[in-house]
């Protein structure tokens, strides 16, 4: 983590593509003074706003705007940084940022500002992924749990965590390294509670960082059934507008529609599919094809039963028909619908395993206690998250689990105190991916890859 860019200094425009009233093109590296005074005409004094004409290597005026310097180690590169802000036009962007090229800057990569702050030591790992995150923030819930993990909340987690894997690492090698002192340390009940509190501790975190997850990714679910069960008035109703025809004839959707919703500030991406049934239409077979694979991928179903057609009391049966029924069994909820049909009330209860409710999407009856169930289905009853998360997080949190539970077969067998070690030495290497500590250089480029310029 000594790496330090000296080389080169890069450029791009730091807003968003497109006109805007102010535009901002950021420069980092070691040429700033250079390509201040050659277009600003000098280098203004560190944190100090200037305003200034801004010239092309031929004296020609791109436009006048504000200058900014951020001196070294003092920016969020910990290089020289300079910002030119002025009017938002493509077309003038494009201007400045060729004049600072012919200054001997290049292009930056995608993310490269990042990347330069964290091999810099200005952030860790889940400091820059949280800069991204905060910036596609689809919600007012996500953008508050990037910006604690911005502010360092799931880095602090994480290095107390591996604080605590590293002083039972210390106590263990010392007892293999001073066998004199005869004490059965694999025996000593110490490390028993020391591992007792750092699997509690690892374990608060996974949660979090499930909930993490699903605020970056947001949660997809499937809605399925027969034909004209009432899925594409499920879409409408979810979605709050017509996204959906819906007509009483049996299979007008015939493809894959999507809508983005939110609940709670959590994103779903709800996907309305063809109805399933025995048909001799190729396009409704392809429908249907395509239907079963959004199932496939699909974290949750919500399976519409058509209450004109069938009876509540008929589900035993009804699963039989169901093609993913055993291997999806802990992601499908049952949605009885057109329980005005049947002078039915609306409930939510248990059966066979499954939650159903009787809903009507008609008349509105036991909408409140569909919101409700996947409220719970999101995991949003408790309070929101304390940072956002990603899947590789998950992934390093479970493999640090793994060598946790070798670590304690090892003091339950009382197998040889350097497997202890080694696994704990594993369990740190692990935790230690997530903030950058210890990672491999695909990974990085491939976290800054995702990044868009400019940051």
């Amino acid at each position: 983590m000594t790496r330090i860019y000296i080389e080169d200094t890069i450029v791009a425009p730091a807003t968003a593509q497109g006109r805007a009233g102010i535009g901002v093109v950021r420069v980092s590296g070691p040429l700033c003074q250079t390509i201040a005074t050659a277009i600003a005409g000098d280098l203004p004094a560190p944190r100090l706003a200037i305003y200034r004409s801004f010239y092309d290597k031929e004296r020609r005026l791109i436009d006048k705007g504000l200058l900014l310097y951020f001196k070294t180690p003092h920016s969020f590169t910990g290089e020289d940084v300079l910002e030119f802000h002025l009017h938002g036009s493509p077309v003038l962007l494009d201007l400045m940022v060729q004049a600072i090229l012919d200054q001997g800057a290049r292009l930056a990569r995608p993310g490269e500002f990042s990347e330069r702050a964290f091999f810099n030591q200005k952030i860790d790992l889940t400091q820059a992924e949280a800069i991204a995150d905060l910036i596609a923030a689809g919600s007012a819930t996500a953008a508050r749990s990037a910006l604690k993990s911005l502010e360092g909340e799931f880095s602090k987690k994480i290095n107390a965590l591996v604080e605590k894997v590293i002083h039972l690492r210390m106590y263990v090698e010392a007892a293999i390294d001073f066998p004199d002192e005869e004490i059965d340390f694999i025996a000593d009940k110490q490390v028993s509670d020391k591992l007792a509190i750092i699997a509690k501790d690892l374990n608060a975190i996974f949660q979090q960082a499930e909930k993490g997850v699903i605020l970056q990714e947001g949660v997809t679910i499937a809605l399925a059934g027969r034909p004209n069960a009432g899925k594409s008035s499920l879409l409408n109703y979810l979605s709050g507008k017509d996204s959906a025809i819906v007509t009483p004839i049996p299979g007008t959707t015939r493809d894959i529609l999507q809508e983005y919703i939110q609940i709670d500030g959590v994103p779903l991406h709800i996907i309305d599919t063809a109805g399933l049934r025995d048909s001799d239409d190729v396009v409704e077979q392809e429908g249907i094809r395509r239907a079963l694979l959004a199932l496939e991928k699909a974290q949750h179903i919500l399976w519409l039963i058509d209450g004109a057609e069938e009876s509540i009391e008929d589900i035993r049966v009804y699963l039989k028909t169901i093609p993913l029924e055993k291997r999806y069994h802990d992601r499908i909820t049952f949605i009885y619908n057109k329980i005005d049909l049947r002078e039915q009330s609306a409930k939510q209860y248990q059966q066979h395993g499954y939650t159903i409710l009787c809903v009507s999407l008609k008349t509105g009856e036991g909408l409140t206690l569909l919101h409700q169930h996947l409220r719970s289905l999101l995991n949003l009853n408790d309070h929101e998250a304390n940072f956002i998360a990603r899947r590789r997080h998950l992934a390093a949190l479970t493999t640090a689990n793994t060598y946790l539970l070798k670590a304690e077969e090892a003091l339950q067998k009382r197998l040889a105190g350097e497997l202890l070690a080694e696994d704990l030495k594993a369990m740190q290497n692990s935790l230690n991916e997530i903030t950058g500590e210890f990672t491999s250089d695909d990974l990085l480029g491939k976290i800054f890859s995702e990044f868009c310029i400019g940051k």
